[in-house]
């Protein structure tokens, strides 16, 4: 997705994991994914540069579809859609 696609993405589930270091944001998301439905989308805030190598690895082993990810003053947003 582009980035305008992705700033104009509402996400289904927004798990704020900013302040907290590796494992935190991926813990964080394996709990909330749960929460999205099939097609839905996760959103996770991080401050962690971690979490944008971790996240995608952890949704191609889940077969869920990064989206991509967006750089913002001090933090990331990193999207993953539910796909099963």
């Amino acid at each position: 997705m582009t980035e305008e696609e992705l700033r104009n993405l509402k996400a289904d589930k927004v798990v704020d994991a900013r302040g907290t270091s590796c494992p935190g944001p991926l813990l964080a998301a394996k709990k909330a994914i749960a929460a999205v439905p099939v097609g839905g989308v996760l959103e996770v805030l991080s401050s962690d540069a971690g979490t944008n190598r971790d996240i995608p690895l952890w949704a191609k082993k889940m077969k869920y579809e990064h989206l991509g990810i967006l750089d913002e003053p001090g933090y990331w947003r990193v999207f993953v859609k539910k796909t099963k």
